[in-house]
């Protein structure tokens, strides 16, 4: 009785984590079966490092959205596997500093005025892409009517935005699950959902695998988008300790945490999925529910597996329609850049300093104007370009001594 109970808790948190779960392979072209079974297997990796300690299911990250589109279209699906695989390893990175010098030096290395304007690039650079999706348009072309298209994203936002304010409970926790059911009614009524692929998918099929091509490149392109992620990881595993009363991060241990999610990362990369990463979703749906045991995660994680071979359902998935995604884009990539705002507001990151300024406007301006980096064939644009733009400024621009009437603060008068 007591395992039928975490049963469906488990597949409770798996419905709180889907709606993000699968977005991010519809967004960026890949197999939303990838990304189930990556979050699966991720979670699953996640426990065996921390012991099966901490109550976390890892799920698709936003982060690496724009790159994954940016990526695909560069150097193919093969060459961005290999690169999400690469970026991976990043975390151990992150888990070697951390065991090394404690939280210092990531500290000094990646302050507010470098994570801020990153996360914020990690929403506005595709931005452009969201509207588009909203209007039936990609690659240059109207693939939809023009005016279903926007009434659709119209419903769908407008669903994701009311659940979001004014829900209560479990159901705040799903706001793009519930602008994706809502559209995706629309649209059956509007005849724009073909249904055909639907009814010739099998119920039960093996997911399709894409083998990865190295690729250098696609590599060196990657690692600097899994700074934010894993930056982002430390405060997922922080706040589920303020729920459960545990720290976590001395026990396992943020080094064995991070390695956690790495390794996922590396695997959900491997596979074909989106990297991996802690929710929000699920750290409010366990402190709504006060259930405390990671063996809830496992369930979640093996509903997870069970489904990416569903054949019906993920041909389900795919027969969204563009605009309703769309819709639910516009506020999900806004929000993505208003956490970034928000990073350099609780931060207090004072603006009228010259070299904040000069961090954040560069960072930006090289980010939304698609700036590249091109010595021969190795191409830098991006997230990955604006972090390197970001820590290296940070690291070489000099600090200004704070005075008050010519005195320097610090010195005994």
């Amino acid at each position: 009785m007591q395992q039928l109970k975490l049963a469906v808790s488990g597949a409770q948190i798996l419905f709180v984590a889907f709606g993000a779960l699968v977005l991010v392979p519809l967004l960026t072209g890949l197999n939303p079966a990838m990304a189930l079974l990556g979050a699966g297997i991720g979670t699953l990796l996640f426990q065996v490092c921390t012991g099966r300690q901490v109550p976390i299911f890892l799920g698709s990250s936003f982060a690496f959205i724009g790159p994954i589109i940016y990526s695909i279209h560069t150097w193919g699906q093969g060459a961005t596997m290999f690169g999400l695989f690469a970026a991976g390893f990043m975390y151990f990175v992150f888990a070697a500093i951390v065991r090394w010098r404690g939280m210092a030096l990531v500290n000094t290395l990646l302050p507010p005025v470098v994570i801020g304007p990153v996360i914020m690039i990690i929403g506005l650079s595709v931005a452009t892409a969201a509207s588009g999706m909203a209007m039936g348009q990609a690659g240059g072309k109207q693939l939809l009517p023009y005016e279903t298209s926007l009434l659709l994203a119209a419903i769908s936002l407008a669903t994701t935005i009311i659940v979001s304010i004014y829900a209560r409970g479990m159901f705040k926790l799903v706001p793009i699950l519930a602008g994706v059911i809502v559209g995706y009614i629309a649209a059956a009524f509007m005849g724009a959902v073909d249904f055909a692929k639907l009814a010739d998918a099998p119920w039960l099929a093996l997911p399709a695998f894409h083998s990865p091509e190295v690729n250098w490149a696609a590599a060196a392109f990657m690692l600097p988008v899994a700074i934010a992620p894993a930056i982002e990881h430390i405060g997922g595993v922080m706040a589920i300790g303020g729920v459960t009363g545990k720290d976590y991060t001395k026990s396992p241990g943020l080094h064995r945490t991070l390695a956690g999610d790495g390794l996922g990362v590396c695997v959900a990369g491997l596979i074909g999925g989106p990297p991996v990463t802690t929710y929000a979703e699920v750290t409010g749906a366990v402190m709504i529910t006060r259930n405390f045991n990671p063996v809830t995660m496992t369930w979640a994680a093996v509903f997870a597996i069970a489904m990416a071979f569903f054949g019906k359902f993920n041909a389900l998935l795919q027969s969204i329609p563009m605009p309703v995604m769309g819709g639910i884009m516009v506020l999900l990539f806004g929000t993505i850049a208003s956490i970034g705002l928000k990073t350099l507001i609780e931060a207090k990151v004072d603006l009228m300093e010259p070299r904040n300024l000069v961090i954040i406007s560069v960072v930006l301006t090289a980010g939304i104007g698609g700036l590249t980096l091109k010595l021969g064939d190795f191409a830098l644009a991006g997230v990955g370009l604006c972090s390197l733009l970001a820590i290296g400024l940070n690291l070489i621009l000099p600090r200004r001594a704070a005075s008050h009437d010519g005195i320097v603060e610090g010195q005994d008068i």
